[in-house]
């Protein structure tokens, strides 16, 4: 059976939607990869000829062993080459997941584990996300929680940030929002934005881009409990 880079394409949009909680049907495969519905219709047909995804009775696509293992070979380089890109040649955090995307197809396996003898098993991209499977409800588990959640005169860490969306990643690099930088809710407005404090200044960031977003809430110390002696000051 030949792998080509299109059914690698396929395999690994259906592992990613997973990763973000959608139902995998053709039109979402049709959106994620900006193709047609009678070009994603060929795709399936022969994915499930040769036995890398299935079709449940409602029709959601799923994938096999053999479809999984592919996938998350695909996803494990993609996350080599955006730490190469970042730690190595120090690119832009938002703009490696567009060159890894190009890149994947082409790494051998004997380059991939030279990527990992120099890189080492890293937990997270430089978007913050986990190299396979992290659902909404696998974060929510962890005690993360979407930015736009967030408790009002509440500080938060940012942990993780939708990567497949250039703009949206250029758009939060511009008001400082990455992974790690420390956000403040100030108030949830009622034309569906925010204004939020990063870095001393106030920001206004629209609920729908703040969903995309995953933050770990600080502990809410009052001025009755002093600070652990050698803890950090909060920013």
């Amino acid at each position: 059976m030949k792998i080509t880079v299109s059914k690698e394409n396929y395999l690994k949009a259906i592992a990613e939607a997973e990763s973000e909680g959608e139902p995998v049907i053709p039109a979402t495969l049709a959106r994620w990869l900006n193709v047609s519905a009678p070009a994603v219709t060929m795709a399936i047909k022969r994915l499930k000829r040769d036995a890398l995804i299935r079709t449940g009775r409602d029709g959601t696509l799923s994938l096999t062993s053999a479809g999984r293992d592919i996938a998350n070979r695909l996803l494990n380089r993609h996350h080599l080459i955006e730490r190469m890109l970042t730690e190595i040649f120090g690119m832009e955090w938002y703009k490696v997941h567009d060159e890894a995307e190009q890149l994947e197809h082409a790494v051998s396996a004997d380059f991939e584990r030279r990527l990992l003898d120099k890189l080492g098993r890293g937990e997270a991209c430089p978007h913050g996300n986990r190299v396979e499977g992290d659902t909404p409800q696998d974060r929510r588990d962890r005690g993360l929680r979407p930015l736009d959640e967030a408790p009002a005169e509440s500080d938060s860490i940012v942990v993780s940030v939708f990567e497949r969306d250039r703009r949206l990643l250029e758009y939060l690099h511009g008001l400082g929002i990455h992974p790690g930088a420390v956000v403040r809710m100030m108030a949830s407005n009622y034309d569906d934005t925010l204004t939020l404090r990063i870095a001393g200044h106030p920001v206004q960031l629209g609920k729908a881009a703040a969903a995309k977003v995953w933050i770990a809430v600080s502990p809410v110390r009052t001025e009755r409990e002093p600070a652990k002696a050698g803890a950090g000051s909060s920013r």
